[in-house]
């Protein structure tokens, strides 16, 4: 049996980050690392730090990345791209020219017998950020906006979203995330203990957004698991599945080693 693997928040193209080219090719060798290896592959949110397609445009760059997941959905490995608060503006390119399956919300899927629930995280986040960031993601989800900003030529307002991104990332100390706030504080945590009363099959609970590396039960007898899978921009994280057990790595490169 092949595995399913789930990695999140890989920013690509941040002009906030230094040696990006870097971490393209290091995201890219782990999924060819992988190839063999994959029945699936989930991408959590965040792939991109900034993503807006026109009908006949999308932004340059990317090139590695988007020739590998097009390598691996071409071999026959699913991948499942859900929409975060930085790539949400995905239009069908990923679909009809890489092959892969878009998520424009949470999933409940059934792998191998086990109920996972994924999704990227930050409408779950937001609750806790405040009444502006809940507006401000409501906005970026409007329709009405979303047909607007189409009007606008793309080297103006391309370069307005990689810049919002980049101040968004910058104000924040270090430009690190908050650490994790605990059980009791935790917004995804409580959001998954909440959830669990009323969907009680559920096994895993994968979630992006956070940059932070999580891993916890949510019952006595562990089992339903939380999963945060931190970032590939720092700490290069991700989960695997192999149909019976889940863990949470880190893929060091040159190290780590597939089975």
């Amino acid at each position: 049996m092949k595995n399913f693997y789930f990695i999140s928040d890989a920013h690509l193209g941040s002009l906030a980050l230094q040696h990006t080219r870097t971490q393209e090719r290091r995201l890219v060798n782990f999924l060819d690392a992988i190839k063999d290896k994959a029945e699936a592959v989930y991408m959590l949110g965040d792939m991109f730090d900034f993503w807006f397609e026109y009908k006949t445009v999308v932004p340059k760059g990317f090139t590695r990345f988007l020739g590998k997941v097009s390598e691996l959905t071409d071999r026959g490995v699913e991948v499942h791209f859900f929409l975060g608060n930085h790539d949400m503006w995905v239009g069908d390119y990923l679909q009809k020219e890489c092959g892969v399956t878009i998520h424009r919300g949470p999933l409940t899927t059934e792998i191998c017998g086990k109920e996972f629930y994924m999704a990227h995280g930050h409408d779950v986040s937001a609750k806790q950020d405040g009444m502006a960031t809940r507006l401000l993601f409501k906005c970026f989800e409007s329709k009405a906006l979303y047909a607007l900003a189409r009007t606008i030529h793309p080297r103006w307002f391309v370069s307005l979203g990689r810049n919002w991104a980049k101040h968004s990332r910058l104000k924040r100390e270090g430009g690190a995330e908050p650490p994790y706030q605990g059980e009791d504080k935790e917004g995804l945590v409580l959001f998954a203990k909440d959830y669990l009363q009323s969907h009680p099959n559920i096994n895993f609970f994968l979630f992006g957004h956070r940059h932070i590396q999580v891993d916890v039960p949510l019952n006595a007898d562990r089992s339903a698991r939380l999963l945060v899978l931190g970032d590939w921009i720092s700490q290069f994280t991700y989960a695997v599945f192999d149909g019976e057990n889940m863990f949470l790595e880190n893929y060091v490169e040159g190290e780590t080693k597939f089975s």
